[in-house]
């Protein structure tokens, strides 16, 4: 992922067009007719060998005769001619081309066979630094750019949405349908085959421009996982990132060898990336736009409590139908919210929510009801609902809630049901900035809308508590296993090799022995204590109750010897080809009130790693019920996994069964995490059943498979992990032992009370300002970081006191896209200096970045803070003084 040269693309301030051409219907004249009446302020250059103008423009018969180099270059020829192009135009000093041929994924030249077109032109485009939008795309449009590079058949309008899609027909489509609407876009762009510039890159560059107030993307596939995730994750705090995703319904299911392969749907899977970058998903055109003005005129949700006010039952009815369907709440009234409202409202109101005002309520009624829903602070929004009536005026209602909306601070949505006789209501809704809905179900999905995003924008920004226990997994061990296992050739653990996987990683296992005969498991399972479990062992089946191989509750010896030679004859018969290599034998767990649960790893070809929690049992694929995140997970996001189940709500105890202890499942969510992380090779894992009660969790079955790996294993993931390798131990001066390593979400607390503790001085030198503290957002920010594109490495140490740790200084760097140039900020507590705690810090960041490949540091450090400046021309910084602005600019090349 990479900025670079992207300002070329998108605002460009000189044009060439390879291929124009003045023949009607070709896609030559109608880049230069999209151009020259799109009111492009720079050179336009059409490069034609046999036209001397083309548009009515002087035309060039060869890039090398062109009278400037052009920031942009269109390129509408035959795709064998595509990769020339780029190459004499990389030549000549161009940055930017946008490729709208088709044809080149598969296409080869007659001199290099062995290369696509697609290829050909990518080497081009890189041996310059050029920026390549498309093969096979549409253009572009700007308007602050007067920019419509593009062969779309009509232009955008000005506006602050970012539309960005794989698309070319959804595109024109989007097109035509906002003109209709008047809806006006800052950037729309199409990015055809994603060949150079993909969504990570445009994520990034729309992130941080101040004319785009939300971005809209159409979503075939991802080809950059890690990063789409990362500028993802970073523009979603800024702005809505709103997304379609075509293609929910797979053609055909994915061969798999485990529950957890089977049940992880390739949309499940986008949905569970989409979720963790923060990012609200719709299903089509009309709610992504929807979404787009709900999110824009309403304030974040606390919560997702929706109270609803009506004048008639049967639209209020609806409502909830669609609420409840869509997994919202209908917020609940409380006794002196209704005393207050009887003391308005007429006798025969609904006396709970919705509230039915009645047919003939006027807009005094609405209006004083509204301000009471809002006032009693138990709705986290309002639905104000209203049907045509021959005895209240659908206007002047409307104009009442519009002063309550304007007055308040609260989330309130409206739905005048109707068409000709709410028109003018609608209008003046939208005049007023108010949010306007034409039915109950587009009301409600607004309202979910707001809901899911604020539940989303909480995952980016929560601080996860700190695990209720720290465990140092046996890595060793259980890579020693899958050692083994690959060495023999083979992919599939057998049980008592994934048993002791699960055990180097703190997962407890009921004990599993091996035997290869019927006789060997009757005498180990009198050795470990009756009433036990047998099992089939086979290489080649993987679900052993799919073919009678399991008994459960056997009691002696005689019970083993039957149920081994019934299986071996049962399964000869079903299956003769398999090949069996004895038994496991389980000593029977008693734990009456678990929940049967699965939890599991599975490797998508576009995400990597996923992890799948739900209800486990023999029918776990025929109930489905299941959710799916991305590792690497902490508190917070397995609980949100666990959160998203059916099964979830039967967790939590009901009549005479306990609740199950949360934090026990919640960390065994972490461990499996740790495994992803931690051991490559595992492709595939399931554990099911995962027994789960107020005594904690116990694996009864796992299924582990591998795979060599095959790429950089930190790449695999979606998200980069917390790199441990990182952590290193040094003394101060005093002996003081201490602890340098990277920041991690549950730092938050420490920050806060690491940052009161810091001087004025220091916070003025760090700050350039008076800092009292730091809100929850920006701590969060400081904290929750992007390992893939920044890096903050804290000094702990034990307190003297002896309670817990604390943190005595931070570095950090913010590296742009193109890891070019890494901006630093350094502070250290004011009693430690002296320590060479801060010499430790920034040398320690110096050699990350020199590692990452990063070309400078720079960073700006006060005039006045002499230490500070001493301590960096002592590390080799440039320094260049800036005396009007009290500051001094340092460099250092890496």
């Amino acid at each position: 992922m990479t900025t670079k040269n992207l300002e070329k693309l998108f605002k460009p301030q000189s044009i060439a067009v390879v291929g124009a051409s003045d023949r009607a219907g070709s896609i030559g004249a109608r880049v230069m007719h999209n151009l020259l009446t799109g009111g492009f302020r720079g050179p336009i250059m059409p490069i034609n060998p046999r036209r001397l103008s083309v548009a009515g423009v002087l035309a060039y018969r060869t890039v090398e005769s062109l009278p400037l180099v052009p920031d942009l270059a269109i390129v509408c020829i035959p795709a064998p001619s595509v990769p020339d192009a780029i190459a004499r135009l990389g030549a000549l000093g161009t940055r930017a081309a946008i490729v709208v041929s088709a044809g080149m994924k598969y296409g080869t030249s007659t001199d290099d066979a062995e290369r696509t077109l697609l290829q050909m032109m990518l080497d081009e485009a890189n041996r310059h630094g050029m920026r390549v939008l498309g093969p096979d795309c549409i253009g572009l449009l700007v308007a602050r750019q007067n920019l419509n590079a593009s062969m779309a058949h009509r232009p955008a309008l000005p506006g602050r949405i970012a539309f960005v899609s794989q698309s070319g027909s959804v595109c024109t489509a989007v097109l035509d349908w906002a003109h209709a609407h008047g809806i006006g876009f800052s950037h729309f762009v199409s990015l055809g085959d994603c060949a150079d510039v993909d969504f990570g890159d445009v994520i990034d560059f729309l992130g941080s421009d101040p004319y785009t107030r939300a971005i809209l993307l159409y979503i075939e596939s991802i080809h950059k996982r890690r990063d789409f995730m990362s500028a993802g994750r970073a523009a979603a705090r800024n702005k809505p990132i709103i997304v379609i995703k075509s293609g929910r319904v797979a053609e055909s299911a994915r061969a798999a060898a485990t529950h957890t392969g089977a049940m992880a749907g390739v949309d499940d899977v986008y949905d569970a990336a989409l979720r963790r970058a923060g990012m609200l998903r719709v299903d089509n055109i009309d709610e992504i736009f929807s979404a787009v003005e709900t999110l824009a005129r309403s304030r974040p949700v606390r919560g997702g409590r929706l109270g609803i006010i009506t004048n008639g039952g049967g639209i209020g009815v609806m409502a909830v139908d669609e609420l409840i369907r869509a997994g919202g709440r209908l917020a609940p009234l409380s006794d002196d919210t209704i005393g207050r409202l009887d003391k308005t409202l007429p006798a025969t109101w609904s006396r709970g929510n919705p509230v039915d005002i009645l047919g003939d309520a006027p807009g005094q009624r609405y209006a004083e009801t509204a301000r009471i829903l809002l006032d009693s602070r138990e709705v986290d929004a309002l639905l104000v609902m209203h049907a045509p009536t021959a005895n209240a005026d659908s206007l002047e209602t409307a104009r009442a809630v519009i002063d309550v909306a304007t007055a308040t601070k609260a989330n309130l949505l409206t739905n005048w049901v109707g068409e000709s006789a709410v028109g003018s209501a609608r209008a003046a809704f939208a005049e007023a900035g108010v949010p306007t809905y034409a039915t109950p179900g587009m009301a409600v999905e607004a309202f979910m809308h707001m809901v899911r995003y604020r539940k989303n924008q909480e995952l980016l920004m929560e601080t996860p508590p700190s695990a209720p226990e720290r465990f140092t997994p046996d890595t060793a061990a259980a890579r020693q296993v899958v050692e083994r296992v690959l060495t023999d050739d083979r992919a599939v653990m057998d049980a008592s090799e994934a048993e002791a996987v699960l055990n180097a990683y703190g997962i407890a296992v009921v004990e599993t022995r091996t035997a290869r005969t019927v006789e060997e498991a009757a005498r180990l399972a009198h050795a470990v204590g009756f009433p036990v479990a047998l099992k089939i062992l086979s290489p080649d089946i993987l679900h052993k109750s799919d073919v009678s191989g399991v008994a459960l509750g056997l009691e002696s010896a005689a019970a083993v010897r039957a149920a081994g030679k019934r299986m071996l004859a049962e399964i000869g018969d079903l299956r003769p080809d398999v090949r069996i290599v004895g038994f496991s034998v389980q000593q029977m767990a008693h734990r009456p009130t678990a929940r049967e649960l699965i939890v599991g790893v599975t490797t998508d070809p576009i995400f990597g790693p996923v992890i799948l929690f739900g209800e486990g049992g023999t029918a776990v694929e025929v109930i489905a019920d299941r959710a799916i995140a991305l590792p690497p997970l902490n508190m917070n996001l397995a609980r949100d996994l666990i959160s998203r189940t059916r099964i979830a709500r039967l967790l939590k105890g009901y009549r005479d069964r306990p609740p199950v202890d949360m934090d026990a499942l919640r960390l065994a969510l972490l461990r499996v995490s740790q495994i992803v992380i931690d051991i490559p090779e595992i492709v595939e894992l399931d554990i099911n059943p995962l027994l789960a009660d107020g005594g904690g969790v116990l694996a009864l079955d796992a299924v582990i498979r591998c795979r060599p790996a095959d790429q950089i294993p930190e790449q695999r993931l979606a998200i980069r992990p917390y790199p441990k390798e990182l952590e290193e131990t040094f003394a101060l001066r005093s002996g003081r032992q201490v602890l340098l390593r990277p920041i991690l979400p549950e730092d938050e607390p420490e920050h806060h009370e690491f940052i009161a503790k810091l001087s004025p001085e220091d916070i003025r030198f760090r700050f350039f300002g008076q800092v009292d503290s730091l809100p929850h957002t920006q701590m969060a920010r400081l904290t929750q970081i992007d390992y893939d594109r920044e890096m903050a490495f804290i000094a702990t140490a034990e307190r003297p006191d002896g309670g817990g740790r604390e943190t005595l200084g931070v570095v950090r760097t913010v590296t742009d896209p193109d890891n070019e140039r890494a901006e630093f900020a350094i502070v250290v507590r004011s009693d430690l200096k002296g320590q060479r705690l801060g010499f430790k810090l920034l040398d320690k960041m110096i050699k990350y970045c020199q590692a990452r490949g990063t070309r400078e540091m720079v960073g700006q450090v006060m005039i006045e803070n002499k230490p500070m400046l001493g301590l960096t021309d002592g590390m080799g910084f440039k320094r260049h003084n800036v005396p009007s602005e009290g500051v001094a600019e340092l460099t250092l090349p890496l």
